[in-house]
């Protein structure tokens, strides 16, 4: 056995062997055929980045202009301090954020100090149009020669590229641009992009200041103006304003059917009924473009005026706050105000319901400067003790349409003393005994008069003895006493005044009628 794997062996050995010496051979004919493609190539490589290196040294060097690195001499250049506004058109002027004029400064690039003080800060400056693709160096350096080779000159024929005043002169290292225009857009350039640029054109003391220039930006023709997006937009602009609704589009027709032709209509139909809005749009409207519109449509600044509807026949004098393009911001409730964060989500879907009789009924809705003013109006009827809504108080207790629904002080009484189907036909002769042509001769005398008749805890007793404080949302009889006082001495116009006694005049008298058939019928049963 043991000379049978000998032999084995001795076999396998000499095979080994052989493959090595097959993959050294193929690696040499490889070596050989690669060798004249590959070194020239190597070369050629080497040569063009030592080249570029080279230059940029030579570069450098006519940058120090032969002086020494550790020179005392300042690095100065320009530098444009503010943002230029974009989009920009051809005719129109070209400004910075804010529609401020562009500011040039003169800064030590060691320091980033403006220079104010020398001869280099009263410098004189040109503003110049580049190449939307001069960017320099990786350092951001470029040479005066390569600034020159990247000025855009006007096109054959054509105007000056850069219309109006490209001169200023900094005072105390700073400078404005004055009134610049481009005459041409960027689309026949090699990047269809350009950058404004500045440049010293009276160099001081032979120091070289380098120059500025700014981001990239297209010029677009002025008529593409008139398709201009709002950032932010106003609730007047039509709704092709918005990102991603096109002037005469798909989308701006489908919005037009359905008379959402600004961005208020539009905002009003998001809070409103979002879902709706999304269909109209359609499919055609990716997820991606409907959250850039409604993104768009949300920066609207809104006025902080609010406004407050009250349900017609509402037994829990609630009312729903709501903005000018139909936002829920709250709830009133038992003149209590909750804040859109504290309702629940039963209480949310309740508040934009109401928001939507409000938009169909808007000669119900009352208006408040703001949030502040609706709150102090509510604070100041609770104080009162009255429990009716501050929207009835605007209305100056104007009973020209009388209704049980109305949340005042007098439709608390009927529908607690069960006169809510009281006929008008009933208070019409203490009506007429009220109007005879002399009484009302003015407001005030006659809410005096009828206070000093009517105000006092005596005629309380005219009341119905199931009328108790708690009945009414009061305390105690003194808030109630309170409550009428307040009544009684609010102030309104004369015709106002005189309608409002007489309702209150038909109705202590009611309770008196009434509580005298009751005596006399318990008098029968006895």
């Amino acid at each position: 056995m043991k000379e049978i794997q000998g032999e084995e062996a001795s076999q396998t050995q000499p095979n080994s062997d052989n493959g090595v010496v097959q993959e050294v051979m193929k690696l040499q004919s490889v070596q050989h055929l690669l060798e004249p493609v590959l070194e020239p190539l190597i070369r050629r490589v080497v040569k063009e980045e030592v080249e570029v290196a080279f230059r940029k040294h030579l570069n450098n060097m006519k940058r120090n202009g032969g002086k020494d690195v550790n020179s005392t001499s300042r690095s100065l250049q320009l530098q444009f301090l503010n943002n230029l506004s974009l989009p920009v058109f051809t005719g129109t002027r070209i400004e910075a954020e804010e529609c401020s004029a562009i500011k040039v400064a003169i800064v030590d690039s060691l320091t980033g100090q403006i220079v104010s003080s020398g001869p280099e800060s009263s410098a004189k400056v040109e503003v110049v149009v580049l190449e939307g693709d001069f960017d320099g160096d990786e350092g951001d350096n470029w040479t005066l020669e390569e600034f020159k080779n990247n000025i855009v000159r006007e096109r054959e024929g054509k105007k000056p590229l850069l219309a109006g005043d490209a001169f200023l002169t900094l005072t105390r290292g700073i400078g404005l641009v004055g009134e610049i225009s481009f005459s041409d857009n960027s689309s026949w350039t090699r990047s269809r992009r350009f950058r404004l640029g500045a440049r010293v054109v009276d160099g001081s003391d032979g120091t070289r200041v380098r120059e500025a220039k700014t981001e990239s930006f297209i010029v677009r023709d002025h008529r593409g103006e008139l398709y201009k997006k709002h950032h932010p937009p106003s609730l007047s602009d039509e709704v092709w304003r918005l990102e991603k609704i096109g002037k005469d589009g798909a989308f701006h027709k489908r919005l037009s059917r359905e008379n959402i032709n600004c961005v208020k209509d539009f905002l009003t139909m998001l809070f409103i009924d979002p879902p709706r809005l999304r269909h109209i749009l359609g499919t055609g409207m990716s997820a991606k473009m409907w959250e850039v519109t409604v993104e768009h449509a949300r920066t609207c600044v809104l006025d902080k005026r609010m406004h407050l509807y009250c349900p017609p026949g509402s037994q829990q004098k609630s009312g729903v706050v709501f903005n000018i393009v139909g936002q829920v911001m709250g709830l009133l409730s038992e003149c209590q105000y909750n804040t859109i964060d504290k309702l629940s989500e039963t209480e949310k879907i309740e508040a934009q319901n109401l928001v939507i009789s409000a938009l169909q009924h808007w000669e119900e809705v009352v208006s408040f400067d703001d949030e502040a003013s609706l709150t102090s109006s509510v604070k100041r009827e609770i104080s009162n003790g009255t429990k009716y809504l501050a929207s009835q108080e605007i209305r100056g207790f104007d009973y020209a349409q009388p209704s049980a629904s109305s949340p005042d002080i007098i439709s608390t009484i009927y529908s607690v003393g069960g006169l809510s189907g009281l006929d008008d036909y009933a208070l019409h002769g203490y009506e007429q005994a009220l109007s005879y042509t002399g009484q009302v001769t003015n407001s005030l005398i006659c809410d005096t008069d009828i206070t000093q008749t009517f105000c006092n805890e005596d005629h309380l007793r005219y009341f119905d003895s199931d009328l108790q404080p708690q009945s009414l949302g009061l305390e105690s009889q003194a808030d109630l006493q309170t409550a009428v006082d307040g009544f009684l001495l609010q102030r309104t116009v004369a015709v106002q005044a005189q309608r409002r006694w007489t309702k209150v005049f038909s109705v202590l008298k009611w309770f008196s009628i009434k509580r005298r058939v009751k005596e006399k019928f318990r008098g029968l049963q006895i």
